[in-house]
């Protein structure tokens, strides 16, 4: 039986609380404190440069993503997929909603940091075209490394390679 596909919404106040505690158990378990709190959650919700989006299955909150827009880059700050909604594309369709909402907003790059010690989520995030850019030691409450990814989205990261562009244009002269 196929897993019913899910709807992607803007997320709204009352969803903070669950996206919080979405965020505490599969994104900073093991970590100190609790970063991204209900009133961390709810602050970004209502605020202009950030994007909170959730995906619901049969009327429950499956997944979440919270990107920070900027003048050219979209910042992924959380994504996550209760674990009986993971492998059913619900992070695929988060970050395709996203990239959307980027592109029409004119950025051309999406960037994000995960703890180096998840290979599920770098593996997830190179199936997407996210490339390695470093590794940043003690970046999580000064206790564990991250590892940064980037990716160009839009016509930039379609761009035809130079050899191409220099043939093409010597067919027009």
């Amino acid at each position: 039986m196929t897993a019913p596909a899910p709807t992607i919404r803007l997320a709204v106040d009352v969803d903070a609380r669950p996206i919080a505690v979405m965020s505490r158990c599969l994104i900073e378990v093991g970590l100190r404190g609790w970063s991204w709190s209900p009133e961390r959650v709810l602050s970004a919700l209502h605020h202009r440069e950030h994007c909170v989006a959730v995906a619901e299955v049969n009327g429950e909150i499956a997944g979440f993503a919270i990107g920070e827009f900027g003048d050219d880059k979209l910042h992924l700050n959380l994504l996550a997929v209760a674990g009986a909604h993971q492998r059913q594309g619900i992070g695929r369709a988060l970050m395709a909603w996203l990239e959307q909402s980027a592109l029409t907003a004119g950025i051309t790059e999406i960037q994000l940091e995960l703890r180096a010690t998840n290979q599920v989520a770098r593996l997830f995030y190179q199936s997407l075209g996210f490339a390695f850019v470093r590794t940043v030691p003690r970046y999580y409450r000064s206790e564990e490394a991250a590892i940064k990814m980037q990716r160009r989205i839009g016509l930039e990261a379609a761009s035809l390679p130079p050899q191409l562009i220099e043939k093409l244009l010597n067919k027009i002269k």
